[in-house]
């Protein structure tokens, strides 16, 4: 069934597309999104297409997960997505497994946004949550940015503890990717209770020491004489 999935991918590729989505998502050397190759095809698409092949085995996902192909490990992503949401107990720990066995391989921004707080997130919300505070500290870019997108599952719960700890982690890390991803937690944070976020951020100066656009992203929402105050250091 993986082949099949291939063909449809193939029938909607598009090479202006694929070059502008290869900019898009950083693949020259040196970039974050080093080597992946785009064929063109745009979300939706591949949306369309992992609805319709959402009881493909994980064995056959296995395929799509290992490809150098962007679009086939995101149409894999979806799928498990559906998966999740409509499996039993059973089901959501093989498809949760999957994942974060194959973390490495869910190697660009939106491959995480869309999926981690879905099936990593959703999986942890009454369990442990020991892996995500491995994945914050792993060297591997992706496997942090799952550690805190994650955490969008328990802010709709108004669980913010995972959240904000694992953002303390994640405070001084050197990569933009994470400073953006962090700001964006700590800015639903905030609206949710702002309180929280305020206290958060103020707590020994905090919001001084964090890179400028985690912070950015974070006060995003605040009031504009409140947001001057913090960029200016004056909270």
């Amino acid at each position: 069934m993986a082949s099949e999935i291939i063909k449809e991918l193939i029938k909607y590729s598009n090479p202006e597309k694929a070059k502008l989505l290869s900019g898009f998502f950083k693949t020259g050397k040196g970039e974050y999104g080093e080597g992946d190759i785009f064929i063109g095809v745009t979300v939706p698409e591949i949306r369309k297409i992992a609805k319709k092949y959402y009881e493909i085995s994980l064995d056959e996902l296995e395929k799509l997960i290992s490809s150098n192909i962007h679009e086939e490990r995101l149409c894999c992503l979806l799928i498990l997505v559906k998966k999740f949401e409509v499996g039993d107990e059973k089901t959501r720990k093989d498809i949760y497994d999957f994942y974060t066995k194959n973390a490495k391989r869910i190697n660009n921004w939106d491959l995480v946004d869309l999926t981690a707080h879905k099936i990593v997130g959703e999986w942890l919300t009454n369990r442990d949550r020991k892996i995500l505070y491995e994945l914050a500290k792993s060297g591997n870019l992706w496997e942090r940015r799952i550690s805190i997108i994650s955490c969008f599952a328990f802010l709709r719960k108004n669980d913010y503890k995972d959240a904000l700890e694992i953002s303390k982690i994640l405070m001084a890390d050197s990569h933009d990717l994470i400073h953006k991803a962090v700001g964006w937690v700590l800015r639903e944070v905030g609206k949710k209770d702002l309180d929280v976020e305020e206290k958060f951020l103020k707590e020994n100066g905090r919001y001084k020491k964090m890179p400028r656009t985690m912070l950015r992203y974070a006060i995003e929402k605040f009031d504009e004489e409140k947001r001057k105050k913090y960029l200016r250091g004056e909270i």
